[in-house]
């Protein structure tokens, strides 16, 4: 739990029950400790892994917001399950009728003279919760949770570079998108090979005299009946 002046964040590390293939979540949360409206956004080292949702969002005075944290499926284990990706959620005191539309980059701008907040958040994958029998002396429903040695929970680069993870919503615009154009592509494909079929029968007919082609066909297989009835006789 980490507790600055502006926001409680719980908890500071967040563990994945790593399997591979898999999609998994955790959650954070922030509870606003102050009087103020506060302003927050996630970044993190590793944005094309993780989404988050909201990454953006306000934390109105005394209440507490819940982020979602979602680590894409990985198709490979990393060596003996250590993970270096990191979190950073940044904080400033924002105006009481700021919405989570109004947030820009310049509110959490150090330059620009504003108290921003910022807490580092660790990744750790821990097993994943085996369905063994509850062992003797255990409270039932309690699953184990992997020691984090101390060496571990530290920051081997301070000067890692944060960027903003994809919120999961807008990923779900996105697809939508691009599924409607594709759609419509396809309709427009479409209506193009029917033009080009009725201009190649229009061609077709013409260059018969007029006549359709699948009458002259059938004037065809007649004439051959025919000749071959006339031979039999």
């Amino acid at each position: 739990m980490s507790n600055g002046e502006l926001l409680q964040i719980d908890p500071v590390e967040l563990e994945f029950p790593f399997e591979l293939k898999k999609q998994i979540s955790c959650s954070l949360q922030l509870t606003n400790k102050s009087d103020d409206h506060v302003a927050f956004k996630v970044k993190t080292t590793n944005p094309k892994k993780y989404c988050v949702r909201p990454n953006t969002g306000i934390v109105t005075p005394r209440s507490t917001c819940d982020v979602i944290v979602t680590m894409q499926a990985q198709k490979e284990a990393p060596p003996d399950m250590q993970c270096k990706d990191k979190f950073l959620l940044q904080s400033v005191v924002a105006s009481p009728l700021t919405t989570p539309k109004d947030i820009t980059p310049e509110m959490f701008s150090k330059e620009s003279g504003n108290h921003v907040e910022e807490c580092k958040l660790r990744v750790a994958y821990v097993p994943p919760q085996p369905p063994s029998p509850v062992r003797e002396g255990s409270e039932e429903g309690s699953s184990p949770r992997a020691s984090v040695s101390e060496n571990g929970a530290e920051f081997h680069n301070a000067s890692r570079t944060y960027a903003e993870p994809q919120d999961s919503s807008s990923e779900a615009k996105a697809l939508i998108l691009k599924l409607s154009e594709e759609k419509n592509s396809a309709m427009q494909q479409n209506t193009k090979l029917q033009q080009e079929l009725d201009f190649l029968k229009r061609e077709s007919s013409r260059s018969r005299g007029g006549i359709p082609f699948m009458y002259v066909i059938i004037v065809g297989l007649l004439g051959l009946f025919l000749g071959y009835f006339l031979k039999k006789t």
